[in-house]
């Protein structure tokens, strides 16, 4: 089960790389990725538990 697991995801992972080669597909991409940045969504800043003691 285990191995066609793997077999599966890493052609998922081909087909994500194949499409994201795509012109159309980057200019998406690259806005998605601003978008996500202006929303706070970047950085990570203030997020988590704090410090480990």
């Amino acid at each position: 089960m285990g191995m066609m697991r793997k077999l599966i995801a890493s052609g998922v992972a081909a087909k994500v790389f194949q499409e994201a080669k795509k012109p159309e597909n980057q200019a998406k991409i690259k806005k998605f990725i601003s978008d996500f940045q202006n929303k706070g969504g970047g950085g990570g800043a203030g997020k988590g538990r704090g410090a480990v003691r």
